[in-house]
């Protein structure tokens, strides 16, 4: 990688008002469902859904998304969002932690699996966790998750910054398999304006539908209304073809 691409890689970036949301999909574009009927939101609301925050962040990086969600509906008991011990630690250990996360909000909310959205690295850590307790997943959502990795990585820290260097034994083993267990509904977003995913195309999953936005950043994601929205449709509904 050439040093001025590193040096963008490396920026730090403000958050650029939202854009228009271009389509895509394994075969073609995709169309998340149309608003939901009351009774319908009733009863997407019983599905409880955890929030899992990037690398370096906690719990408060997602509280707006946690917000977002109750006021469209989810109970207060039914939204739950992981604060590692180790924000920069190995996505394997997170993964136990998401275990626990989810055992706690299947608990508390008495629903028999939960939804997750996750936001970058996090979303490393859900799909190892999905690898042994997809049974207790339903729907999630990867928002500008390195799936390929990132050569941004070069610049973080911690037992995450190896794992998520592009060809890193971790993904390769990560990747190796499906994307998602079988039964699993999976859906990403990414950003054109991207300099902590690099490449852009990293945050796509082979055979998984998703969303581009133009042109939120890396972090804005998780604050984009037009976004929410796509993500809360897809909790709802999944997506129709």
């Amino acid at each position: 990688m050439t040093a001025p691409a590193l040096a963008v890689a490396a920026a730090l970036f403000v958050a650029a008002p939202a854009g228009g949301l271009l389509q895509e999909g394994p075969a073609g574009p995709v169309t998340p469902a149309g608003p939901a009927t009351p009774a319908s939101q009733e009863a997407a609301a019983v599905v409880p859904v955890l929030l899992v925050p990037g690398w370096a962040d906690t719990a408060e990086d997602v509280a707006v998304l946690g917000s977002r969600l109750r006021v469209a509906g989810w109970p207060r008991d039914h939204v739950l969002a992981v604060t590692f011990a180790h924000p920069v630690g190995s996505n394997r250990e997170h993964a136990r932690e998401i275990a626990a996360a989810v055992d706690s909000l299947l608990a508390r909310s008495g629903a028999a699996k939960v939804d997750v959205v996750a936001h970058s690295m996090g979303g490393l850590a859900t799909r190892v966790y999905l690898r042994e307790h997809a049974g207790k997943v339903r729907r999630v959502v990867f928002l500008a998750t390195p799936h390929q990795g990132t050569w941004a990585a070069y610049f973080a820290f911690g037992e995450a910054r190896g794992e998520m260097l592009p060809g890193s034994d971790f993904l390769r083993e990560l990747n190796a398999g499906p994307p998602v267990p079988p039964g699993v509904e999976a859906f990403t977003v990414r950003t054109l304006l991207e300099t902590h995913v690099v490449p852009g195309e990293s945050a796509t999953l082979p055979g998984v539908p998703g969303w581009t936005v133009c042109c939120d950043t890396h972090w804005s994601l998780k604050r984009d209304p037009a976004v929410f929205e796509v993500v809360e449709n897809f909790l709802r509904h999944g997506v129709t073809p």
